[in-house]
This record gives C-alpha cells, sequence and structure tokens, in this order.
C-alpha cells in the first residue's frame, strides 16, 4: 500500500453559508457541487488540489492545538490579501512547540532550516489553519525540482455518470 495524497480534512463549523463565503473570499476555496443528497449532507471545498468537508454542528468542537496547513504560491501577496480583508495573522499559536522559533515577528515566522515563510489565521469558528510558503520549493528524493498542480481550478473527482441529474430528479 501506498498513500498517493490527503483527499480531504474535515471540520466542524456552526453556520454553513458564512463559512463558505469566508473560505471563498479569504482563501479563495471553490465549491464542489456534488449534487442534491451530498451538498445537503455537507459543504465541500476544494483549496488547491485538495479538498476540505464541513459538518455543521450547534457547537463546533475546537482544540486549541489541532490544525491543517495549506501552502500558498506567493507570500507578500497572500499577506496584502489577509491585511486588505482585515484577517488577523500571528506568528505563535497553540500548536507552536516554543515561543522562539520562526524570528521575533508576531505576526509571522520563518523556519531556519528551510526558509518557508508560515502564519496562522483562524476561520470564523475558530479552527487554526496554518499558511505556508516555501520559497525554495520541492524536490524528491532524487533532488529534482517538482512542480505541484499549478491551476486546480475545475479539477474533480470523477463521478458516476447520471448521478448529479438522477440525485437533482430526485429531490424535485
Amino acid at each position: 500500500m501506498a498513500i498517493k495524497m490527503i483527499h480531504h480534512v474535515n471540520v466542524q463549523i456552526s453556520d454553513r453559508e458564512r463559512t463558505r463565503a469566508w473560505y471563498e473570499q479569504v482563501l479563495g476555496a471553490e465549491f464542489l457541487d456534488r449534487g442534491p443528497a451530498l451538498n445537503k449532507r455537507q459543504l465541500q471545498l476544494r483549496l488547491g488540489s485538495s479538498e476540505i468537508h464541513f459538518t455543521v454542528t450547534p457547537r463546533p468542537v475546537i482544540v486549541a492545538s489541532s490544525h491543517f496547513a495549506i501552502e500558498v504560491d506567493d507570500w507578500e501577496a497572500t499577506l496584502a490579501h489577509l491585511a486588505k480583508l482585515g484577517i488577523q495573522h500571528v506568528r505563535t499559536s497553540a500548536a507552536s512547540t516554543g515561543t522562539d522559533i520562526g524570528g521575533t515577528d508576531p505576526q509571522q515566522g520563518r523556519r531556519e532550516d528551510s526558509s518557508e515563510h508560515y502564519a496562522y489565521i483562524k476561520d470564523p469558528d475558530g479552527n487554526l489553519i496554518e499558511l505556508v510558503n516555501h520559497p525554495l520549493g520541492l524536490q524528491d528524493s532524487e533532488g529534482r525540482k517538482v512542480e505541484l498542480t499549478h491551476d486546480p481550478r475545475g479539477l474533480r473527482w470523477v463521478q458516476i455518470p447520471g448521478f448529479v441529474e438522477a440525485e437533482t430528479a430526485r429531490a424535485r
């Protein structure tokens, strides 16, 4: 067995519409229309080439150190976007292993081994998200540069032909 990728993470939220709007505006997420039955069950969005699924619950359980991290392509543009939207970001969080890691800037850090930039933000329910950027890139075990999917818009897992149409007809 070999793991190919993380398909999705699931995050608890309290308000589907607010969450969708926030993730689309702040992180550029794309709504995944999976048909009426699946759309009703949970909100599913694409972030880059992966997915994030959301389960609505009246009181989401937020664990202070629990988080997921997403790679961004342009660090300075990301910080400018967050500033424009008034989204606060910090260098340390409950997930941090020390207060002196990543420098002294309270709003962002830089790891000494990879020059990776990072900062933490929170979604409207308080879920912790780490934003990262690796300016040195990604390489394989032979030292060759590896590129990730650069334009994942519209990227979809194949569905059974006619599934969405049948679900739509059944919902009427």
